[in-house]
Parts: C-alpha cells; structure tokens; sequence
C-alpha cells in the first residue's frame, strides 16, 4: 500500500505541473534548469556578430503556457515588454518587478462577446506620441489603442480596415516611418482556414497619417513580419511560405512606392532541418537585421550575409530590444524568452 500511495503521489505531482504550463494558463518560470534549455544556444557565423551576442549569452525562459506567443513590444514608459497571445485575444505584460500579467482582454477581436475568439491581437507598435498601435486579426484592421499605456481599456480608433472598399484579410505586422505611414502586411492567418478573404490577395500595404491607404505589393504569397531600414530607405519583408521562406528587401522611393524588390536572404536550407519559418524581425541600431526563421532568430547583414543564430528549438514568432538594447526579447511559440545582448 505504501508503494501504491507513493505512485499515485508522483502520478498526481506530474499531472499538478503538466496542467500549470499548459496552454492558455500562462505562468511566470521561476527556474532555467528546464530541459528545454539545453536546446538553447547562440550560433556565430561570421565574427563581426561578435560585437552584438556573445557564443555564450544566456538564454533565460521568462513565462510560458501561452497558445501562440506574438508581436513583443517594449514600452520604456512602462519598463516592460508587451505581446500578443493571438488564439487567446489577450496582451500580456513582463516586468522584472511584478513578471507577468494581463495588459489588455479582447486585444484583437473587440467586444464581450468576443472575448474568448482566437483572433486576437497580433503585431504592436508605439507612434511617434506613445499611443499603442495594433494588428487586430479579429477587427481585420490596423488599429490605436485609445488610452493611455499605463490605463490599458478596449477601446479603439480604427487607423485602416479596407482597400478599394474591402475588408483586409488579419493585418499582421507593422512598421512606421518618422512621416507617420504605417507599412503593414496582411496575410490570411486570422481567416478560417487560412484563406484569402474578399480582398482576393495577400498583400502589403501603408496607411498615410490622413489614413489613405495604398497598395504597395500584391505578389507575395504570405507576406509576414515586416520593418524599416535605420535610414528607411529600404523595406524588410519576411515571407512564411513553406515553399519558398525568404527575407524581401525594397528600395523606398520618394514617391512612397517601392522597387527594386529582391530576395535578401533565402532561409529554405535551413527549413529542411529546423522548426519554423519566416516570421518577425527588428533592426539592431547596427543596421543588422534580427530576422524569426527556421530555428530561432538569425542575425543578417544588410547585405545578406547570416552572421548568427540565436537557436530557440521551437517555432520562434516575433523578436524585440529593450530601449537599451541590452536584451533581445523572443516570443517563441509558447514562452517568452530573453537573450543578454552586448
């Protein structure tokens, strides 16, 4: 009887700790002697990555237990990183003093009757006056959070939802330039079954501060994460189709149109053997480009050349810095992670 109730005792223990990290009922990680860690490393290609990411940085888990972790945004004003949990219609909030939290309930898809949609919130940006912009693949729309980020509320103003009169598909991911143009793409992923709503393509758009909106390209198959050179003269587009994962870049004319667009890195060898595909990225003040892709976060040069990999072992989504760039944050699949950076 005794062994009995030992077994039973660890059966029930094992249950109590696969319940708590599983999805949808995130916790803060309090230890990294995870297994998992063991998979974590920083890969360096070329020695000028040196000056950014050391062989040895740690990689620390922050929170786990989330459905689809996306769209990490660091607020100095708040001294945390925000992100999405898109299947949950929830933005959590990290802090190193009260670690994890609910920022905003139906974050995505608006409305009580809503709130349990699994088209939440995806990309997040701050505006040139601290407001809180959104992808909302619910809404279908680029939108601004309307208070104040220490006052998170539901409540919307809605920056961009149609093009010629229709409805985007799930607007992803967002980049603003120092005019106030939001570039944003819109892929299908918040449609059901992933498919091309009546706007008949998967396109990538900006949205002038009148709230014009125009068409800037029509041709990639699933235009995803997306960013501005430090100079913005040049557009990062990252493409998460299983046949063809590439990096875009575009020459921005003064007109706002682009050319020139060509494929800056190619991450097809590397999906062959790692979890993930294109996904999120960020520029360094370096100019290097931090780039989610098959297994992990890569480091490219503006010219093209992979000088590091930060290795998640999971589908890694979105990246950010903090304001110092001492940190490299990665929502990456179901955690939250953070990388000491150089």
């Amino acid at each position: 009887m005794k062994n009995i109730s030992l077994l039973l005792s660890a059966i029930i223990s094992f249950y109590m700790i696969s319940c708590t990290f599983s999805p949808g009922n995130p916790v803060q990680e309090q230890k990294n002697n995870d297994p998992l860690t063991e998979l974590f490393k920083v890969e360096i290609y070329d020695s000028t990555a040196l000056e950014l990411i050391s062989p040895d940085a740690g990689i620390e888990i922050l929170a786990r237990g989330f459905y689809w972790s996306e769209g990490p945004l660091w607020i100095d004003e708040l001294q945390s990183l925000i992100f999405s949990d898109v299947p949950a219609n929830k933005i959590y909030i990290w802090n190193e003093k009260d670690s994890l939290g609910v920022y905003l309930e139906s974050a995505g898809h608006s409305g009580e009757e809503n709130k349990n949609s699994d088209r939440g919130s995806n990309g997040l940006l701050l505006d040139s006056e601290n407001r809180l912009l959104l992808c909302q693949h619910g809404d279908r729309r680029i939108a601004r959070m309307n208070a104040e980020l220490k006052s998170p509320q539901e409540t919307f103003f809605n920056l961009a939802d149609t093009y010629n009169d229709m409805k985007f598909n799930s607007p992803n991911d967002l980049a603003i330039d120092h005019a106030g143009n939001i570039y944003f793409t819109d892929p299908p992923y918040g449609q059901p079954g992933n498919k091309t709503g009546e706007i008949g393509i998967n396109g990538v758009f900006k949205t002038s501060r009148d709230h014009e909106v125009s068409l800037l390209v029509d041709s990639l198959t699933w235009p995803n994460g997306i960013a501005l050179s430090l100079d913005q003269k040049t557009l990062y587009i990252n493409q998460s189709d299983p046949n063809n994962p590439v990096l875009y870049s575009y020459e921005i004319n003064q007109d706002g149109s682009l050319s020139n667009g060509k494929i800056l890195f190619d991450f097809a060898e590397l999906a062959k053997t790692h979890k993930g595909l294109p996904d999120g990225l960020k520029i360094h003040r370096s100019g290097v480009i931090f780039a989610t892709g098959p297994g992990g976060v890569h480091l490219i040069s503006p010219e093209g050349k992979h000088l590091a990999a930060v290795k998640t072992g999971k589908s890694t989504a979105n990246c950010a810095f903090d304001s110092d760039q001492k940190y490299l944050y990665t929502t990456t699949t179901d955690m939250l992670l953070r990388i000491r950076l150089r």
